[in-house]
């Protein structure tokens, strides 16, 4: 059943992430948090990011925009090794309050995404953005549309943020998966689940390319801010007693 719960999430979540820019995660991550341990999260995360994106980049290939490219992939070598290596030191506790506190604050990046795109964002941006983004994504796996404000700011209209985006993400996961092994926080068991989210991915990405272009964007984005702040207000509840707020 588990397996099952994983693959039907995995498939839903890529293709919600088709039609908003990325942010598989977002659905995941609440679905990981009541069939596994906050501390299995992470590495499973990262794996099934890994075959989703490499699915994505090959869909999207032509869009990729290398001069962003060479910027983000420093950086997110360096952040990904760093969130590696204090997620391999973190208390699992805390890390259930970590990952509700991304998710809140997705929603207030993606609130202001229309106000900071007026902004230009320059190519060389995105080495230290980078660099905080995979460190933070080590941590809890992946950091989902955090970044869209940043891409449109840049130019990116949707297929090429989605192409981009995912060619970026696949290469930092690559290091990141290499640094939890190192550190002994991947078990077979996360690559496993991982391998699961990352082949269920593949119907969702395929459905979500036809899709993409007759959808009310600003319909479906309402509906994600929506989804998740719910998720994240619901993951907080659940560690109430370690906040000392019941």
């Amino acid at each position: 059943m588990i397996i099952f719960g994983l693959a039907f999430a995995s498939s839903l979540a890529w293709f919600i992430s088709s039609l908003m820019g990325g942010g598989s995660p977002l659905v995941l991550i609440p679905v990981l948090s009541l069939l596994v341990d906050a501390m299995a999260i992470p590495p499973i995360i990262t794996v099934g990011m890994l075959f989703g994106n490499a699915q994505r980049t090959v869909i999207y290939w032509q869009e990729v925009d290398w001069s962003i490219t060479r910027w983000y992939v420093p950086g997110g070598i360096i952040g990904s090794i760093i969130g590696a290596f204090l997620f391999s030191r973190t208390q699992i506790a805390w890390l259930s309050v970590l990952l509700a506190l991304f998710l809140l604050t997705s929603v207030v990046a993606m609130v202001l995404e229309r106000q900071v795109e007026r902004f230009e964002v320059k190519a060389w941006y995105f080495l230290p953005v980078a660099l905080v983004y995979a460190l933070l994504s080590g941590l809890i796996g992946s950091t989902g549309p955090v970044l869209h404000p940043f891409y449109l700011g840049a130019g990116l209209v949707k297929e090429q943020m989605l192409a981009t985006k995912s060619l970026n993400i696949l290469l930092v996961h690559v290091v990141k998966i290499l640094a939890y092994g190192g550190f002994g926080v991947l078990t077979t068991e996360h690559l496993g689940y991982g391998v699961v989210l990352g082949l269920a991915a593949l119907p969702g990405n395929w459905l979500g390319q036809r899709v993409l272009k007759r959808i009310s964007d600003q319909q479906f984005r309402r509906f994600a801010i929506a989804f998740v702040a719910c998720s994240g207000m619901f993951m907080l509840w659940q560690q109430r007693t370690l906040l000392g707020i019941w």
